[in-house]
């Protein structure tokens, strides 16, 4: 490569991690949610809390000595990484300027940028969505350094976050499927690979766990989130008319007292409080969940089903960005004090920023981009399309649908789910425009 062409690889990398960190670098400090400080505290209490994953706080405690900044840079780097290889697998490759250009799209039109410059793991969702796509379809085109990046990605994508963990584990059952029809497009050694990368992240969970908090366990939370899905749906409240009075069961002395809210009930509940929050109702809250289900089967199918329906729409950005944070305020106070200043300097610390006008325009494109997928994917049937973006169409439909579920059906439907995904929508359709512009004007891409 000569020297100018590196020099201009190189500006358009920089360029692209600085656009995906510019909501940061303009708030002058890491963008802060409520979970931001679940995460982070788990190094400092030593023990387990629900759905906040032991190995993403260690990522945000090895970042804070500069506050924090390291995690944003890795996020940013990772995903300008994954998305050069899906451009160079597609046959766009080397090209810099392309890169950069995709990179300022996606930052204009989607939530991206967001979600590189936040304390959360919600970029790792998509990023290992992208990588395992990569793994499965396009392994001959990569080398041996990039396989074991990816399959390192993947597994800490996969130890960040439960749900993350439950797509990639939906999209590896479908490659399976592929795998007994059409071992040529699915070889089972690629399949190898992205099954030993969610094992790695099963692992890195279990020792991360054990490390902090001296026990070898999964991540807590699964239940507790199904029963919350439950209790707004009005189902726990028909399972306790039906089973109380119960000496096993704490709330049946409450059940008329129960908010109609989960996240009122968890995060903003007395009575939570008052009986010991996770601690106290985890087993009674899975007791509930596992019960409910039993009792009434078809309720929560239909249940399950609006939930997710309303989870795959619920894409806005923004959500939970906010400047009465609380929890994750008192936590960097408490074990990170010497950022306090410079958290409270920051924009989003006195109210200065707002999401309406950027959901105004980005919500209706999120919602376009998700309905051409079936369009792009029949295209890429008709071969009007090069097959590999409809390969990659019908991944993100499946991401989308699969996420939606996950987090709709099981947990409880929030555009912050939604949006971690949407963004993958969006970078299908610029890759079909560009693949398209480039055969008419003669110059198709060439396969990597």
């Amino acid at each position: 490569m000569r020297r100018h062409d590196r020099s201009l690889r190189a500006l358009a990398v920089i360029l692209s991690i600085v656009l995906l960190m510019a909501p940061a670098l303009w708030n002058g400090f890491p963008l802060l949610q409520w979970d931001t400080g679940g995460y982070l505290a788990r190094w400092f209490e030593g023990y387990l809390v629900p759905s906040r994953a032991v190995a993403y706080g260690l990522i945000l405690n090895a970042g804070a000595p500069l506050a924090f900044w390291p995690v944003l840079l890795l996020q940013s780097g990772l995903t300008v990484w994954v998305l050069a290889l899906t451009l160079r697998v597609h046959g766009l490759g080397r090209r810099p300027l392309l890169l950069l250009g995709m990179v300022a799209a996606l930052s204009l039109l989607t939530t991206l940028p967001w979600l590189t410059s936040i304390l959360l793991t919600d970029i790792f969702c998509g990023l290992s969505v992208l990588s395992l796509y990569l793994l499965l379809l396009h392994a001959d085109a990569l080398n041996r350094g990039e396989h074991i990046g990816l399959i390192a990605l993947i597994a800490v994508a996969a130890a960040t976050h439960s749900a993350t963990f439950a797509v990639l584990a939906g999209l590896l059952i479908v490659a399976a499927l592929v795998t007994l029809f059409d071992r040529r497009r699915m070889p089972a050694k690629r399949l190898g690979c992205g099954v030993i990368a969610v094992v790695l992240g099963a692992a890195l969970v279990f020792v991360a766990d054990d490390a902090v908090a001296g026990r070898f366990v999964w991540t807590p939370g699964g239940f507790s989130l199904s029963f919350g899905r439950m209790l707004q749906d009005g189902i726990v409240k028909k399972y306790l008319d039906r089973h109380c009075p119960d000496p096993a069961l704490q709330l049946c002395a409450y059940k008329d007292q129960l908010p109609h809210d989960a996240d009122v009930w968890f995060w903003g509940s007395d009575l939570f409080d008052k009986l010991g929050r996770f601690a106290g109702l985890g087993k009674e809250m899975q007791t509930i969940a596992v019960g409910s289900v039993v009792d009434y089967p078809l309720l929560q199918i239909e249940d399950a089903a609006i939930a997710s329906a309303k989870q795959l729409v619920a894409v806005h950005t923004g959500e939970g960005v906010l400047n009465i944070i609380w929890h994750t305020y008192s936590i960097i106070q408490h074990y990170t004090p010497q950022l306090v200043p410079a958290m409270r300097a920051a924009r989003q610390q006195k109210g200065e920023i707002s999401f309406i006008n950027i959901n105004a325009f980005q919500y209706p494109l999120a919602l376009l981009a998700m309905a051409l997928l079936p369009i792009i994917i029949w295209l890429a049937w008709r071969e009007r399309l090069p097959a590999p973006i409809g390969e990659l169409a019908a991944i993100v439909t499946l991401t989308l649908l699969g996420n939606a579920v996950v987090c709709g059906a099981f947990a409880n439907p929030h555009d912050r789910y939604g949006a971690r995904v949407v963004w993958l929508a969006t970078l299908v359709v610029i890759l079909a425009v560009v693949q398209t512009r480039a055969t008419r004007l003669g110059t198709p891409a060439k396969p990597a």
